[in-house]
């Protein structure tokens, strides 16, 4: 597969556009509602990174949200047998790893790998 080159305005574009979604997922850890803000915001542009390094920094972000929202729905069951407090807190730590290396990756202008981790 061919990485499409964009125009160097609009990468910058749609380079901000991902900072911003780091950004609101970063914030998304006191005001939970900004990580549906991001991923709306990746939905809506996906197709303008599509077969771009960036495409692999939205993917990043969208698995971010999507792995997290499920782990965290699993520590909330577990809560019930009191195992769920401590994988809600390493949910927490994985999503924040992931926030910070998917950010200094977009900084760096590097794609992410596609891996699941």
């Amino acid at each position: 597969m061919t990485e499409a080159v964009l125009p160097e305005a609009e990468e910058k574009r749609l380079r901000d556009l991902a900072l911003l979604v780091y950004v609101l997922q970063a914030i998304g850890f006191l005001i939970g509602l900004t990580w549906i803000v991001g991923v709306v915001i990746n939905y809506l542009k996906i197709e303008d990174v599509r077969n771009t390094w960036l495409e692999t920094n939205f993917n990043w972000q969208l698995r971010t949200f999507w792995l997290g929202l499920a782990r965290m729905a699993v520590a909330w069951m577990l809560m019930v047998v009191k195992v769920g407090v401590l994988i809600g807190f390493a949910v927490t730590g994985w999503a924040i790893y992931r926030v910070a290396k998917g950010g200094l990756a977009l900084i760096d202008r590097k794609p992410m790998y596609s891996g699941l981790v």
